[in-house]
């Protein structure tokens, strides 16, 4: 569609350059693909932006771990994107034999991961039994021990998807 008044070689905009070429449809329909591509590259970035973040453990001190802004005053639990206290009374009947309530493989551990993350202890002292571990390699498990402050500080770069974990918040 020519236009005695329009210049083909001075196209002021995106309209002029369509106009010329007569693609008013094909205009709208690049702009639609356009914006989808875009919506499609941001909706996929912010997915994978939000997988990265889990549970965020901002402050630990002896009897104390604040996550995501909720302070806890017991060990917890990390499963996924869930917090919960850890339920250590399965484990109490072998108080006696560890001198302190061990972590066993009766309490509600969250199996479902590839890694479980745990904090012994600020003083590194929770017996993790070795039954624990026995399981723990039997479905797959890799468990990473060390004392509480250091595995909140892995848990906290190293969130995945595939990682749960349990802090142990006092000695």
């Amino acid at each position: 569609m020519y236009k005695p008044d329009f210049n083909p070689f001075i196209l002021n905009d995106w309209n002029d350059f369509c106009a010329f070429l007569g693609m008013n449809f094909f205009k709208s329909l690049l702009t639609v693909s356009l914006a989808l591509a875009v919506f499609a590259l941001v909706g996929f970035n912010s997915t994978k932006e939000n997988e990265k973040k889990g549970p965020k453990v901002k402050s630990i001190k002896f009897g104390q771990i604040k996550v995501d802004g909720i302070l806890y005053e017991k060990d917890i639990v990390i499963e996924g994107y869930d917090v919960r206290k850890r339920k250590k009374g399965p484990s109490k009947p072998d108080r006696a034999k560890y001198d302190h309530t061990p972590l066993t493989h009766h309490e509600e551990i969250p199996w479902d991961c590839k890694v479980l993350v745990i904090g012994i202890g600020m003083s590194e002292r929770l017996p993790v039994t070795d039954k624990f571990k026995a399981v723990a390699k039997k479905k797959g498990v890799t468990l990473i021990l060390m004392s509480t402050p250091e595995a909140v500080e892995y848990y906290n770069k190293n969130f995945s998807k595939d990682m749960n974990a349990i802090f142990h918040i006092t000695c």
